[in-house]
């Protein structure tokens, strides 16, 4: 059991080129023999128990080998938080997979309940051993990670060296002891109302649209006829627009997402940085709700779909905002009209959120009209997907025209922010390994509704960095140093 084991875990990629670090192994071992101890508790049965040992172990490592392929990254340990989602949505989840695959799935796991039903030993001896197994594994990995024998290892993150260096359950443990001992950080300093008066005037309205896989397609297909008229424009008069050098490829969200609403970088993360919305709660103080809350915004999410994914139901009137709007906030689509809510009716109705603005309004926006699957009603093959990608971009490039000409006759002082969440991973069409920046424009409006244009000249910015430089637009002068007390 203990070999095969190792062998699966050093199947896991990246794999390294020389002898796997003893301590990985060390840790391996003892987390094959707790996962025994436990099955032989529940089973009764010793051959049951290694079997579903290192079945666990194969699994874990197709599913990372797989998910490497996909999104360029092996499997870590906030994935498994992700497992709730697959019970709660498993429709969202298996469209990424075939009909055959999961037919496969389905009787794959029909057939080990109905073995492990046949095989159940009623002898109260197997059960007590493997319980007393289990409890002795746990025992000695608590003593090893507590007594600081494993202090210096995987002591700052780099997964791809971690995994060949110590292994693939090895990385999952240690990364994950080491988030649980990460503590919140010292609450930000609160912002001041803006000032009267103030020039350039400060926004009264400020929409930041988080726009689901968007990117240039023209950097993608590498053909200027898909061109985005409306993007173009918005460059060619943004206060400031470049890329936005995210850190995921094809999904994880919410790691752009958390950057672009709490402003603090990976660097300070540390392993928080794999799923920072696990942790934001306790970091409540450095979302822009919360910060510009205290300066006289009110705040509202907006997210065309089921709030529950990544909690944020829970999490988002945690961080300050006073109001959430999810699909329940939509009409019904008609059969025909796709999966998600389509980019140009959430625009309508973050048009009409707009124009009810009484005061200083924060409006958050997450799209969902570009997430796959991208199947075309055509075409199953990876021009159909990439041709039904483009037309869902044309929806989206519509939205942003629509709220720039909005907000342009609106005649308030306004602040657009538009960026892609990542690029999306289209098997023949994209692929990890590559660029995986995605564009932002900020558009400023003067009391007039007029433009304001900055130097024209585009500028890399990264999720955090795009936080500052909403701020930047939004507080008085005197809290800059607030703002970016690194900068000051």
């Amino acid at each position: 059991m203990l070999i095969l084991s190792l062998a699966l875990d050093t199947a896991a990629r990246p794999r390294a080129a020389r002898v796997r670090d003893g301590r990985g192994v060390i840790l391996l071992w003892l987390v094959v023999t707790g996962a025994f101890g436990f099955f032989l508790a529940a089973s009764g049965n010793v051959w049951v128990a290694a079997v579903v040992s290192v079945a666990l172990v194969g699994l874990f490592m197709v599913a990372s080998n797989a998910k490497r392929m996909l999104l360029g990254e092996p499997l870590v340990f906030s994935d498994l938080a992700l497992l709730v989602g697959v019970v709660r949505h498993p429709r969202f989840y298996f469209t990424a997979i075939s009909a055959s695959q999961r037919w496969m799935l389905a009787l794959g796991a029909a057939g080990a309940v109905i073995a492990l039903a046949l095989l159940f030993s009623w002898h109260w001896r197997p059960h007590l051993i493997g319980a007393g197994l289990a409890l002795l594994a746990i025992g000695v990995l608590a003593g090893l990670l507590r007594g600081g024998s494993y202090d210096g290892i995987a002591a700052t993150p780099e997964l791809a060296r971690d995994f060949e260096r110590y292994g693939m359950v090895a990385t999952l443990l240690l990364y994950w002891w080491r988030w649980r001992e990460t503590p919140d950080p010292q609450p930000c300093i609160a912002l001041s109302p803006p000032l009267v008066g103030r020039t350039p005037v400060p926004p009264e309205v400020i929409v930041i649209v988080q726009c689901e896989s968007f990117c240039d397609p023209v950097e993608i297909t590498d053909d200027p006829g898909n061109t985005l008229e409306g993007l173009a424009a918005a460059r060619a008069a943004a206060w400031q627009w470049g890329t936005l050098d995210v850190s995921g490829f094809g999904a994880y969200t919410m790691r752009t997402e958390y950057g672009v609403l709490f402003g603090r970088t990976e660097q300070e993360l540390g392993f928080r940085r794999y799923d920072p919305f696990l942790t934001a709660a306790g970091e409540a103080s450095f979302a822009l709700s919360a910060r510009l809350g205290s300066a006289g915004y009110r705040s509202l999410f907006v997210h065309p779909h089921d709030l529950r994914f990544y909690s944020r139901d829970r999490l988002m009137p945690a961080v300050g905002f006073d109001a959430l709007i999810g699909e329940e906030g939509f009409a019904p689509r008609s059969p025909d009209a796709g999966r998600y809510v389509d980019d140009r009716t959430l625009g309508a109705s973050l048009a009409a959120l707009i124009d009810q603005a009484a005061q200083p309004t924060l409006l958050y926006a997450v799209t969902m009209e570009n997430h796959g699957p991208w199947d075309s009603a055509t075409a199953r093959d990876a021009a159909g997907r990439r041709d039904a990608y483009l037309r869902h971009l044309q929806s989206s490039d519509a939205m942003l025209s629509n709220l720039i000409a909005h907000l342009s006759r609106d005649g308030r002082p306004a602040l657009l922010v538009f960026f892609g969440d990542h690029r999306p991973s289209i098997p023949g069409v994209t692929a990890p390994g590559g660029a995986r920046h995605t564009p932002y424009v900020m558009m400023r409006f003067g009391e007039n509704g007029e433009t304001m244009r900055g130097s024209g000249a585009p500028v890399s910015l990264t999720p955090a960095d795009l936080h500052q430089a909403i701020l930047g637009c939004a507080v008085p002068q005197r809290d800059r140093a607030a703002v970016n007390p690194a900068a000051a």
